[in-house]
């Protein structure tokens, strides 16, 4: 005899089963706002590193290429060497005062601006805003020393060689070398590709070298 007193659970019914389905939009979410962690913001490096990369490459090319210029005419060391010290004062001094006064003006003509369009701006804020602005004296030292670091390498490739072809060849190898490391350094801190940014400035510092040299020789044997 069956047991009527047997109950029977009652089942799910399969339009109130709720499953636990991974929502397509919070991956994407979530990927996306790990994405934004992961960006950096390269723009932030701009004035300090575009200031460093042209300082460091602009010593190296004028340098190297007045001691080429001078060594087109002149074979002895002391000359060459004298001529790169004169290069890289010069040098370094021009490149602080020009990129001083170059940023110094940006930052009062963005200061200006600033005022008109934001008259009922409080002085804390302004003064927040104006943080955000490119440093003329930090632009400045980078250019200075970035500058000397550069015109140091031809200047140390010359200086203990007494040959004077030898000499010539050195300054050229070690120019190279340091034109492709600067090329290659400035483009991973900024996130542009190495190769065709280091081979850029490579075919840059050769052409600079190369016309200043062949300029030289032609006007000395002119007899001007």
């Amino acid at each position: 005899m069956a047991n009527t007193n047997q109950t029977t659970e009652p089942q799910p019914s399969l339009n109130k089963m709720k499953l636990a389905i991974p929502d397509d939009s919070d991956k994407n979410a979530q990927t996306k706002q790990g994405l934004e962690v992961e960006v950096f913001d390269y723009s932030k490096r701009a004035q300090w590193l575009r200031a460093a990369v042209l300082g460091a490459n602009d010593g190296l090319l004028s340098t190297a290429s007045l001691m080429m210029g001078v060594g087109a005419v002149r074979d002895d060391v002391k000359t060459m060497i004298l001529t790169g010290i004169a290069g890289l004062v010069a040098g370094a001094c021009g490149m602080a005062i020009g990129e001083f006064v170059s940023v110094y003006s940006q930052y009062e003509i963005e200061v200006a601006q600033m005022k008109r369009e934001n008259s009922i701006m409080t002085r804390n804020a302004l003064e927040d805003k104006k943080r955000g602005l490119p440093d003329p004296l930090q632009a400045a030292v980078a250019s200075a020393l970035s500058f000397a670091m550069g015109a140091a390498v031809p200047l140390l490739a010359a200086a203990f060689v007494k040959d004077y072809k030898l000499r010539l060849g050195l300054v050229v190898g070690n120019v190279s070398f340091a034109l492709l490391g600067f090329g290659g350094l400035g483009a991973v801190m900024g996130g542009a590709p190495v190769v065709k940014s280091s081979l850029r400035v490579l075919v840059g510092g050769w052409l600079a070298m190369g016309v200043t040299f062949g300029l030289t020789k032609l006007v000395s044997s002119s007899g001007m």
